[in-house]
């Protein structure tokens, strides 16, 4: 072996030692795959084990996708990659109840409820308040309501097999240019 080919294996291996002792990038990029593998488990309303989420009241009367009104939760997906780990979630208080279920208590309160009377058929019905005619205070008892899980972040099989191929690459020197 010449010495020329020496230095280039000695090169090689200096920059797996390199990437190994700063895995940063690796950890980005293993961040964008987990917020792409999240947003398709959304778009196909399932957990990460694959089971379908319990669709929502909305979802069963109107349409649509559960999860997916306004979209503030799917857009809330982050990650934070340092040197030594990576953290990925949300920030949005309301997620821990879609991830894992609960009971969600209501208190009794007091409501005023806005109403417009048809003036042909004489017959009332709720209205929004700037097109009311007249208006109730209105007394609404405790209730409980037992939200469903509906969990969206976790590893499936492929997120596994994804994980793997970043680090491999990562180490032999694809997909470092983060």
């Amino acid at each position: 072996m010449r010495l020329t080919e020496q230095e280039a294996a000695l090169a090689q291996l200096g920059g797996y030692i390199a990437r190994a002792e700063n895995p940063r990038g690796m950890f980005e990029n293993i961040g964008e795959m987990l917020i792409t593998s999240t947003h398709h488990r959304f778009d196909r309303g399932v957990s990460p084990s694959g089971g379908p989420w319990p669709p929502s009241l909305r979802v069963i009367k109107h349409g649509g996708k559960t999860l997916i009104l306004k979209a503030r939760l799917y857009r809330s997906l982050t990650y934070i990659a340092s040197a030594t780990r990576l953290e990925f979630g949300t920030n949005v208080i309301y997620a821990a109840i879609h991830q894992f279920g609960g009971l969600i208590k209501q208190a009794a309160r007091e409501a005023v409820l806005h109403f417009k009377t048809n003036k042909k058929t004489g017959v009332s019905r709720f209205a929004k308040p700037r097109k009311a005619d007249r208006a109730r205070k209105a007394q609404i008892g405790e209730r409980t309501i037992h939200m469903p899980a509906r969990p969206f972040i976790g590893l499936d099989d492929a997120d596994d097999r994804a994980i793997v191929k970043i680090g491999e690459d990562w180490i032999a020197g694809e997909g470092a240019g983060r």
